[in-house]
C-alpha cells in the first residue's frame, strides 16, 4: 500500500479585529473571506494578503452566526440572530435587502441557484424559505421543537440535508420539502453537514464527536464512524480538490483528514501548531490556493497554509 502523502500545515496569519466570538464564516469571491461575530460585526478579509486589515461590512445589534455569500448577485447574506435576513449589496457596500424572521437565532444559511431560493435553519425549528430576487418570505415549515443547527444542499439530486438539535439528520425533497431520509445513528446534536465535492458521500458530525459518512446512492446507507475529536465537533469543509477534509472542534483543535480514507493527517492545536485556544467554530477554504481559514472563541481568525 502506498504511504499517504501528510501535507506540512504552517499558520502564517492571524485575522484581529473582533471583538467577540467568531461564530460565522463563509467564501467569497477569489480569496475574499467574510467573518461574523458575537459583537454583531460582518467583516471582509483577503486570505491571499493577510496582512490587510479586514473591511467592516455591517454592523447588527445580535450576533452573527450565519453568512452566506451569493456570487451571482454580488450580495453577502447575514442571519441576524432575533432580526431576520439581511442582503448586503458587496459593489455597493449597502443593505439591499432585509427580511424579518421569527425572532430566534439563525443558525445556517444555504442558497439552490436552480431554484433561486433560500433557506435558513433556525433556533425553534423552523426552516425559512425566502424566494429570490426579491427575498419575499415564501414558507416557514416547522421541521423539529429543536434547533436546525446546519444545511446543505444537493442540487443534482434535488435534496436538502438539515441536522438539528434532536439528533437526527434529515434528507428533504427540495422542492416539495418531504422527508425523504431519516439517518438517526448520531448519538447528540448534529452541527455540520458536508457533502464530498463529487457529491457521492454526506458526511455529518456533532456534539458526540464523532465523523459519519453516508453512502449517497444507496439511500444514505452508513459507511464508516470516525471517533474523531475529543468534543463537539462544529464544522466540517472539504478542499475545494476534494483531497482533504477540514474538522474543528469544542476541544480547541483543527484536524486535517485525507478525505478518501478518513485517515488523520494533521492536529493543527495549540501545542503543535500555535493554533486556537479556545474552541474553534467554523472551517473555510478559499480561493484555490492551498490556504485554510478559521475561527474561534478567541475573536480571531487563523490563515493556514498546506505546503509540500
Amino acid at each position: 500500500m502506498s504511504e499517504i502523502f501528510r501535507p506540512l500545515v504552517t499558520r502564517i496569519a492571524t485575522l484581529a479585529g473582533h471583538r467577540d466570538a467568531v461564530y460565522a464564516l463563509t467564501g467569497g469571491p477569489a480569496s475574499r473571506v467574510f467573518s461574523g461575530s458575537a459583537d454583531g460585526m460582518v467583516v471582509g478579509w483577503d486570505a491571499a494578503e493577510p496582512e490587510h486589515d479586514g473591511e467592516l461590512l455591517a454592523r447588527v445589534e445580535n450576533s452573527v452566526y450565519a453568512l452566506r455569500h451569493l456570487p451571482e448577485l454580488d450580495l453577502l447574506v447575514l442571519g441576524h440572530n432575533f432580526q431576520g435576513i439581511q442582503a448586503i449589496d458587496l459593489s455597493q457596500k449597502q443593505l439591499a435587502h432585509a427580511t424579518a424572521l421569527p425572532p430566534v437565532a439563525i443558525f445556517e444559511i444555504v442558497f439552490s441557484p436552480s431554484r433561486q431560493r433560500l433557506y435558513a435553519g433556525l433556533a425553534d425549528g423552523t426552516l425559512a424559505v425566502l424566494r429570490l430576487p426579491d427575498f419575499r418570505l415564501e414558507k416557514l415549515l416547522r421541521i423539529t421543537d429543536k434547533s436546525l443547527r446546519t444545511l446543505v444542499l444537493h442540487e443534482e439530486r434535488g435534496e436538502l440535508v438539515i441536522g438539528s438539535s434532536d439528533h437526527l439528520t434529515r434528507v428533504l425533497d427540495l422542492d416539495s420539502l418531504e422527508t425523504k431520509f431519516t439517518l438517526g445513528e448520531s448519538t447528540n446534536s448534529v452541527f455540520s453537514v458536508a457533502f464530498s465535492p463529487d457529491g457521492a458521500h454526506l458526511l455529518t458530525a456533532g456534539r458526540d464527536a464523532q465523523i459519519r459518512r453516508w453512502d449517497v446512492a444507496n439511500g444514505y446507507a452508513l459507511t464508516d464512524t470516525v471517533p474523531a475529536h475529543m468534543y463537539t465537533i462544529n464544522h466540517l469543509a472539504f478542499s475545494p480538490d476534494g483531497r482533504y477534509l477540514a474538522s474543528c472542534s469544542l476541544d480547541k483543535s483543527i484536524k486535517l483528514w485525507d478525505a478518501a480514507t478518513l485517515t488523520l493527517l494533521r492536529v493543527l492545536d495549540r501545542a503543535r501548531a500555535a493554533g486556537h485556544g479556545t474552541s474553534v467554530n467554523r472551517l473555510v477554504w478559499p480561493g484555490n490556493q492551498n490556504r485554510l481559514v478559521s475561527c474561534s472563541d478567541d475573536r480571531s481568525l487563523a490563515v493556514w497554509e498546506l505546503g509540500a
